[in-house]
């Protein structure tokens, strides 16, 4: 057994403990031997849910059923954190104009597929005594992609390199479910409403 798991039943070796009814209500503190009793004519398990209490609390449940859905609570967040990927992108302090636009198209292609996005300023030879060309670099990309994504690790310096984490504003299925519909083309010219007549009154 994991040393995550909580301790139940027979594994539970304290005298006595805060005993919490199947439905949170309070029993009082019981010996173990009675708490376990209590769980065998409920046809329940006494798990421990907070050993380093004094007594510990130990609660009447369906352990089974308690792993099942804590197992499919930790599935969906996991899902609903999407996986999200760091991406990186590297930049020179005097980063040509052209250079630049292609790296921010990079910046802006990730943030639109729900990623984040780490953005490198490599320093050479006295470039590194130029700390505010890194700065003001990654300032002025944060503000050319800020409506697609945020700040979320402010510049800092990482040897001769100076980081900056961005984020997306949207989490990936958000993007998807746009993608989808722009890729739908909107409301087709068939399927317009129908106008009413002419010589219709329209209703007070």
């Amino acid at each position: 057994m994991s040393a995550e798991q909580p301790r139940i039943n027979d594994r539970i070796r304290v005298p006595e403990v805060r005993l919490v009814g199947p439905n949170g209500e309070q029993v009082g503190i019981v010996p173990v031997g009675d708490a376990l009793r209590l769980a065998q004519e409920a046809d329940l398990d006494l798990v421990e849910v907070a050993p380093t209490a004094r007594p510990p609390v130990a609660k009447l449940m369906d352990y089974g059923k308690f792993k099942y859905e804590s197992a499919v609570k930790a599935r969906e967040s996991r899902k609903n954190q999407s996986n999200t990927i760091i991406k990186e992108i590297k930049l020179r302090p005097k980063i040509d104009p052209h250079d630049y636009e292609t790296k921010k198209g990079h910046v802006v292609r990730f943030l639109k597929g729900g990623d984040k996005v780490k953005v490198t300023i490599m320093f050479r030879g006295r470039e590194q005594s130029r700390p505010e060309l890194g700065f003001r670099l990654l300032r002025r990309l944060a503000e050319d992609v800020q409506e697609l994504g945020q700040v979320e690790s402010q510049p800092k310096q990482d040897g001769r390199n100076m980081v900056m984490v961005i984020g997306p504003h949207k989490r990936r299925s958000e993007h998807k479910a746009e993608a989808r519909a722009a890729a739908g083309g909107g409301r087709s010219r068939g399927s317009r409403e129908p106008r009413p007549a002419a010589g219709a009154e329209q209703g007070s």
